[in-house]
C-alpha cells in the first residue's frame, strides 16, 4: 500500500519492474553445482592447463577480471596483477572485449548473451540456439547458460592455445578457424576430464546417467558449470529489491532521486528495462575503442564492429548489447571494452555520448602492461576515418543532466547491488582434482 502511494504521483510507475524471486531462475541441483565450482577454477579446461574459468570471472573481482581487455592464453596472477606472459609463452594478443560479469545469468527471461549477442535462443539451426558451433551444437544442454560455458574452452586467446601448441587448438584449426565445427575440440577435453580419477565419483553422484568416466560428456561438464554460476550468482537482495517489495525506506533520498531521474528524465529505463535491467538488444554509444577488436575476416581495421559481426547487416554496426545494471558496482571496468574505470563515467557517456568521447584519454583504460603490443593497443582510436563512422552511428539522444543529478543516478545505481554480495554460497574452491594451481 505504502509503495503504491509512493508512485501514485509519478507517471513511471508501470516501467517499474516485478519483484525477482527464485522462480525467476533455471534450477541448480546442489551436487552439480559443487562439481561445476571445481571444474570453473579447473584449468585442465584449458589447451595449456594455465588457464580456468575462474582466471577471468575471479570471486574476489566479483566475477569479472577488473580490467579493460583480459589477458588470456600466455598470461598469469589475476584481475589488476595479472601479467601478460614473457618469452615465448608471452600474450600473442589481448582478450578483444571486457570480460563481462556472471550475476543473474541463469534467469530464465535471458535469450541472448555475449556484448554481440553471438549466443542466442533460436531455431536456426534446429537445436534451440544460434552460436558459433551452428548445427554441431551438442543436445543436452540445460540451458543458455550451458550453452555459453562451452566456447571459451575452444577460443585461441581465451584458453585453447596458440596454434601448435596443444591438441585442443590443433583440432579446434584444422578447418581454417575456431569458429567453424569446433565440436571437434570437445571429445579431447572430455577424455582429460576422463583421465582424472578425482572426478569421477563426483561425477556419477551428479547424473544419473553417467555409470562409468567414458560417460562424461562435455555437456555434463558445461551443465555442472551452468549449475555453479547459477547458484553462485544469483542475487536479488539489493536495496532495490527491498523497495519493490514495499519498503519505502530501503531507498535513500538520493536514491530515490536517483531512481525518479532512471525512469525520468534521463531515460535509462529505456534500455535498461525490466527485471533484470537489460532489453537484451544492441545499442551503439560510440564507446571510445581500442585493443585488437573484433571484426569480420580480412577486414583491414583493427575495429570492433559489434552486432554486425553476427548480423552481417549494416544498421549493427558499432552496436553492443545492453548489459544488466545489477550488482554493476562489483564489475568495473564500464563498457564493452572496459572503457570507463567508474560508473559515473559510463553514466555520463551514456548522457552525452559525444561530449564524453572528446573527453576521453588512453590513460584511463586498465591494460596490464605488454610493450610488444603498444603500437596497436590505440591504433583504432587515433584512426580520424573510424572515429568519424564511429560517431556517425550513435543512436541515443543526448540529456541535458546536472552533475548533482549525475550523483544521483549513480546513487541509485549503487541501490542494485546486492546485500549479500560478499556472501557466495560456495566460494572458491582451495584445490582441484587435477591438482593445478587455483588463482
Amino acid at each position: 500500500m505504502a509503495l503504491s502511494i509512493y508512485f501514485s504521483n509519478h507517471s513511471y510507475a508501470e516501467n517499474i519492474p516485478e519483484p525477482l524471486s527464485e522462480n525467476d531462475f533455471h534450477y541448480a541441483d546442489s551436487k552439480k553445482a559443487e562439481l561445476g565450482r571445481l571444474l570453473f577454477y579447473d584449468k585442465v579446461l584449458s589447451g595449456n592447463n594455465n588457464i580456468s574459468c575462474g582466471t577471468c570471472h575471479h570471486h574476489d573481482l566479483g566475477g569479472s577480471d577488473g580490467l579493460s581487455l583480459g589477458i588470456g592464453e600466455g598470461g598469469f596472477g589475476i584481475g589488476k596483477n595479472r601479467s601478460a606472459g614473457m618469452g615465448v609463452n608471452k600474450i600473442k594478443k589481448r582478450i578483444p572485449r571486457n570480460s563481462p560479469g556472471l550475476w543473474n545469468l541463469g534467469a530464465k527471461k535471458i535469450h541472448t548473451l555475449m556484448h554481440d549477442g553471438r549466443i542466442s535462443k533460436s531455431d536456426i539451426f534446429g537445436n534451440g540456439f544460434n552460436t558459433p558451433a551452428e548445427e554441431w551444437l551438442p543436445s543436452g544442454l540445460d540451458n543458455i547458460l550451458s550453452v555459453q560455458a562451452l566456447f571459451p574452452m575452444t577460443r585461441q586467446f581465451e584458453m585453447a592455445g596458440n596454434f601448435g601448441e596443444n591438441e585442443v587448438i590443433g583440432l579446434v584449426s584444422k578447418v581454417g578457424k575456431d569458429s567453424r565445427r569446433i565440436d571437434r575440440a570437445w571429445p579431447f577435453i572430455e577424455n582429460k576430464i576422463r583421465d582424472i580419477p578425482g572426478y569421477h565419483q563426483k561425477f556419477m553422484n551428479a547424473y544419473e546417467d553417467i555409470n562409468n568416466p567414458m560417460d562424461i560428456k562435455i555437456t555434463h561438464i558445461a551443465n555442472s558449470i551452468s549449475a555453479f554460476i547459477i547458484k553462485e550468482w544469483t542475487s536479488f537482495d539489493s536495496p532495490f529489491d527491498d523497495f519493490i517489495n514495499g519498503n519505502i525506506n530501503a531507498l535513500s533520498p538520493t536514491q530515490k532521486k536517483g531512481m525518479d531521474l532512471f525512469y525520468g528524465k534521463a531515460e535509462c529505463s529505456s534500455c535498461h528495462s525490466g527485471i533484470l535491467f537489460t532489453d537484451q538488444k544492441f545499442h551503439a554509444l560510440a564507446i571510445p575503442q581500442f585493443g585488437p577488436g573484433r571484426t569480420k575476416r580480412m577486414d583491414p581495421y583493427t575495429r570492433d564492429v559489434g552486432r554486425m559481426g553476427e548480423s552481417d547487416r549494416i544498421k549493427d554496426m558499432y552496436k553492443f548489447k545492453t548489459p544488466s545494471l545489477r550488482n554493476a558496482t562489483l564489475t568495473s571496468p564500464y563498457g564493452h571494452n572496459g572503457a570507463y574505470p567508474t560508473l559515473e563515467g559510463i553514466v555520463k557517456h551514456h548522457l552525452d555520448p559525444l561530449g564524453m568521447y572528446k573527453k576521453w584519454k588512453p590513460s584511463m583504460a586498465n591494460l596490464p602492461k605488454a610493450n610488444w603490443l603498444e603500437k596497436i593497443d590505440f591504433v583504432v582510436f587515433s584512426d580520424k576515418r573510424e572515429q568519424k563512422r564511429l560517431l556517425s552511428r550513435i543512436d541515443i539522444t543526448q540529456v541535458d543532466i546536472t552533475e548533482t543529478e549525475i550523483n544521483e543516478l549513480v546513487s541509485f545505481l549503487h541501490s542494485l547491488t546486492g546485500k549479500s554480495k560478499n556472501e557466495r554460497p560456495l566460494g572458491r574452491p582451495n584445490s582441484v582434482p587435477s591438482g593445478l594451481i587455483v588463482d
